[in-house]
């Protein structure tokens, strides 16, 4: 039971003392919560924070909006035209908040890569692309160790001198291959 105060009214838990009550029409809180502060994102701190991202075998630490751009022109270079249109508006609003701020934009070097069996043999690190920018020397060498693993699943069969050659021609160091005994060592020895 709650004692009376003062002036006579009972205070207690649920009845503050009546000196400490809000007044009628004032507000508890006079500068209530801030205009938009629960409905802004924080893209700014979203976006700045440092991630690692893998290209073409090697880690590199950017930006998450960095990685976003990135990831989204990867999308639009491989045929989604909705993920195009986003880079290339990104792309452009960057442009023009830098263009207005005065800074010079980065230069930034894409390199499409087409999907297929080049692409395939180098990102599993069974081969190496030689060459890749000139058209007209590109080249695919085979890994020592994938052409060992290749021969050891031969068994019996042996292959012919001319399928020696091509192996041997097609291997991007023969000297660190284990060649079997049947191999013809007069291809080994012209190749060097």
């Amino acid at each position: 039971m709650s004692a009376p105060n003062e002036q006579g009214q009972a205070s207690g838990y649920g009845r503050p003392p009546v000196s400490g009550r809000f007044k009628t029409g004032t507000s508890g809180n006079p500068k209530g919560r801030p205009r938009g502060r629960k409905s802004s994102v924080p893209y700014d701190t979203v976006l700045g924070q440092m991630v690692t991202i893998r290209e073409d075998g090697r880690q590199r630490r950017v930006t998450a909006a960095e990685a976003f751009i990135l990831q989204l022109t990867k999308k639009g270079l491989a045929g989604d035209s909705a993920a195009a249109r986003s880079s290339l508006a990104a792309i452009e609003a960057a442009r023009a908040s830098r263009s207005a701020s005065g800074q010079e934009l980065p230069t930034i070097r894409l390199q499409a890569r087409a999907f297929g069996l080049c692409c395939s043999i180098v990102d599993l690190g069974l081969g190496v692309l030689l060459n890749p920018h000139d058209k007209q020397r590109v080249r695919l060498m085979l890994k020592p160790w994938i052409v060992d693993a290749a021969l050891s699943r031969l068994g019996s069969r042996r292959l012919s001198p001319e399928e020696q050659s091509i192996v041997l021609a097609s291997t991007r160091n023969p000297e660190q291959v284990s060649w079997p005994e049947w191999w013809d060592t007069s291809s080994l020895e012209q190749n060097r």
